[in-house]
C-alpha cells in the first residue's frame, strides 16, 4: 500500500494519529490478499477463538460470513503488553529532507510513523503499549497502558522527535538496552527502532538485546536504514565531503573510489547482524525509509500470532 495519495490529505506531521489510521485502514482492507485473509475491518472486535474456551461469546454472524470461528472482544481484555523503542541519536536525523519531501523519508521520521501505526492498531486491539526513547541519554520511558489518554500523551512525544533542534547526539545503544530490559516486568513484545549506528563491539550490543529477551519477552529489531545512500552508497562521483551526523568528523573523497569496498563492508555487517539476531531468537527486520508499512504491520501480525 503506497501512502503518497494518504500524505496529501494530511497538511503536517502534527496530524500523526490521523495519518497512523489511514495506513492501518488501508493495511485491512487488503488483507483478504494476504495470508491474513481470515481477519478484516472487524478483527479489532474479535480475537480468534482457540479450541477449549467457552463458546459463549463466539460471533455466529461473523463465522457466517468468513467460515472461522472468532469470540466477541471485550474492553477490559489486553492480550498483549507491547513496548516500543527509537532511537533519537543524531544519526537518525538523516537524510536531509528537502521542502517537498514527506517527513517519513527522514529515519527518524519513519520510525516515529511506524511506531505510531503499531500503536494505532495495538489500540484497535485493545492491548497496552509503552515508549521507550534513548540517544547518548535515556530520553523518556512510558509504561505499558491501554487508555485513550496514554495513547495521546506517546503520540505528542513521538510528534515532538520531529520538530527537535539539531543537538550532535551520540548513540549509547549498550547502556540504555540494558536499562530498559531492567523495566521490562512482565511478558512483553518489544520493538526496537534503529539504525545500529553504534561504536562498541558487536558482542556488547548484542548481549544487551539478549537481556531485552529476558522473562521471556519477544524482541523485534527493525534496523532502519536509507537504501540508496547508506546501502548503496549511490553518489554521483563528484568529490563530496563527508559529516558523520554524531562525532562531527570530516572525510572527503570520491565515492567511486569506495563504492565496492564499502558495499562489500555494509553487506557484511547486515548479514552478521541478520545471523546473530536469528541465533539469539531476535526477529531481524530491514527497513527502507519511505517504504510503505506493510512490511512492519505484517511482521508484528505474525510476531504477534507466534507470541503465545
Amino acid at each position: 500500500m503506497k501512502i503518497e495519495s494518504e500524505i496529501e490529505k494530511v497538511s503536517s506531521f502534527q496530524h500523526l494519529e490521523m495519518l497512523a489510521n489511514q495506513v492501518v485502514e488501508g493495511f485491512i482492507s487488503g488483507m483478504h490478499k494476504s495470508p491474513f485473509h481470515g481477519f478484516s475491518a472487524e478483527f479489532a472486535e474479535h480475537k480468534v477463538y482457540n479450541a477449549g474456551e467457552s463458546t459463549k461469546h463466539i460471533d455466529w454472524k461473523l463465522f457466517a460470513k468468513t467460515d472461522r470461528l472468532y469470540t466477541k472482544r471485550f474492553e477490559e481484555e489486553t492480550n498483549l503488553r507491547c513496548h516500543l523503542i527509537v532511537d533519537n541519536s543524531s544519526s537518525m536525523h538523516y537524510p536531509e529532507l528537502k521542502s517537498n519531501q514527506p517527513f517519513y523519508e527522514k529515519k527518524i521520521g519513519f520510525a516515529v510513523l511506524a511506531s505510531a501505526v503499531l500503536m494505532n492498531i495495538l489500540k484497535k486491539q485493545r492491548d497496552a503499549v509503552g515508549l521507550s526513547v534513548f540517544s547518548d541519554k535515556y530520553e523518556y520511558y512510558a509504561p505499558e497502558k491501554g487508555s485513550d489518554r496514554h495513547h495521546r500523551m506517546l503520540l505528542n512525544k513521538l510528534e515532538e522527535l520531529l520538530v527537535q533542534p539539531k543537538v550532535k547526539k551520540t548513540t549509547d545503544t549498550i547502556t540504555y538496552l540494558h536499562q530498559i530490559a531492567e523495566k521490562m516486568h512482565r511478558r512483553s513484545m518489544i520493538i526496537l527502532f534503529t539504525d545500529m549506528f553504534q561504536t562498541e563491539d558487536d558482542e556488547k550490543l548484542f548481549n544487551a538485546l539478549q537481556h531485552l529477551k529476558h522473562n521471556k519477552h519477544k524482541v523485534v529489531l527493525f534496523h532502519v536504514v536509507d537504501n540508496e545512500t547508506e546501502l548503496k552508497f549511490d553518489f554521483d562521483n563528484a568529490p563530496r565531503k563527508f559529516i558523520d551526523l554524531e562525532s562531527g568528523e570530516e572525510v572527503s573523497i570520491f565515492a567511486d573510489n569506495v563504492k565496492q569496498e564499502y558495499e562489500k563492508r555494509v553487506e557484511a555487517y547486515f548479514k552478521n547482524l541478520a545471523l546473530t539476531c536469528a541465533k539469539n531468537q531476535i526477529k531481524y527486520v530491514p527497513v527502507n525509509v519511505g517504504d510503505n508499512f506493510e512490511k512492519i504491520l505484517t511482521t508484528y501480525l505474525v510476531e504477534k500470532q507466534n507470541f503465545g
